[in-house]
């Protein structure tokens, strides 16, 4: 699947040890279409139509997840992505297919996450048709 900003730039692949080691330092097993996409873009910031977004490094996960309190707010979100307008996107790990949610980063709680994507192409098409 190829992945496409319609104005911004992904940052180089990430380190493969990075990504293989993502899993074990998140305790939780990441999606395939995720972790295949930090191998070809290691995160990256611009447009997906007229929607703004912002994926995270993968070394930056671990951290941002705990300095966000996002295991205390909202337990089964794991945050990979943001909008860089106050909502984070993440990986909703209670569920077995791990859709992709929605949820604000004020007022952070599990309640708030709005399921918006199966998976990770399934989120750069909705956004490029969001208006």
């Amino acid at each position: 699947m190829g992945y496409s900003l319609t104005e911004g730039q992904f940052d180089a692949p990430a380190a493969a040890a990075v990504v293989d080691g993502l899993s074990a330092n998140l305790g939780v097993t990441l999606p395939k279409d995720y972790t295949n996409f930090l191998r070809e873009h290691n995160g990256g910031e611009g447009f997906i139509g007229d929607s703004y977004i912002i994926l995270f490094k993968a070394e930056e996960l671990v951290n941002f997840n705990r300095e966000y309190e996002v295991g205390k707010y909202a337990p089964g979100i794991l945050l990979f992505a943001s909008n860089g307008g106050g909502e984070g996107y993440g990986f909703d790990t209670d569920d077995v297919e791990m859709p992709i949610v929605r949820i604000p980063f004020i007022f952070m709680e599990r309640q708030s996450a709005e399921r918006i994507a199966r998976d990770l192409a399934d989120l750069f098409a909705r956004l490029e048709d969001w208006k």
